[in-house]
């Protein structure tokens, strides 16, 4: 295929052809090949999902993995569990130390915007009382130690959670859908270092899984 273009030169305008083929042919290959490489592309397998029925049999399977040597791994229940962080072998949070951080830096923010303001800034005489006195202060100190501890714990909780998390493979799971209800479930990542599809697959339904699930993404 050719085209017709009018093009000016130093002898004046000219008449000429250019072949528009080799660029389609080209831009052609390059989305076909595209499109070749997304379809031939292989999902990933990122673990094993185990369905359980109950808490005893989860709280079970969870002790019995832990046991067995799996470390990244974790249990899906539509509720708290009593008892799961120890059978799981959750370290303790760093939250609460977030929060007396954020707390003290609070009390220290109040307490400094208040000096700066009443005794250097904008020093106001009244009454022949003193310019900075720390029961008068103690309000704003308060509210402001308050404040930045909220947020620190909501903020501090997010972050530790690594939340929102908006995508999970696990999210495409139809049997995972039931976790809101009544199902409990054991995930074992295909990181661990034991991880082994067949083995680790025979492992959760020798200790009580109802059904196990390959999750790829």
């Amino acid at each position: 295929m050719s085209i017709t273009i009018l093009t000016w030169t130093h002898h004046g305008w000219r008449i000429g052809k250019v072949s528009s083929m080799t660029t389609d042919l080209k831009e052609h290959h390059d989305t076909h090949g595209e499109a070749d490489e997304l379809e031939s592309a292989e999902p990933i397998l990122t673990g094993l999902l185990a369905e359980f029925v109950d808490v005893d049999g989860v709280v079970e399977g969870a002790r019995k993995t832990r046991a067995a040597g799996y470390k990244v791994w974790d249990v899906h229940s539509p509720f708290p569990i009593h008892g799961i962080d120890a059978v799981i072998g959750i370290r303790p949070t760093i939250l609460p130390w977030l929060v007396l951080g954020g707390g003290l830096v609070g009390l220290v923010s109040g307490l400094g915007l208040q000096w700066f303001c009443n005794t250097f800034d904008y020093p106001f005489l009244v009454s022949a009382k003193p310019l900075f006195s720390l029961p008068a202060d103690i309000p704003v100190i308060f509210e402001c130690t308050v404040l930045f501890s909220a947020l620190t714990a909501v903020f501090g909780m997010l972050a530790l959670n690594r939340l929102p998390l908006l995508y999970n493979p696990m999210f495409k799971s139809v049997r995972f859908k039931r976790v809101t209800n009544d199902r409990f479930f054991i995930w074992i990542d295909a990181t661990d270092v034991k991880f082994d599809e067949k083995t680790t697959a025979e492992f959760l339904t020798s200790i009580g899984a109802t059904a196990v699930e390959r999750i790829e993404d």
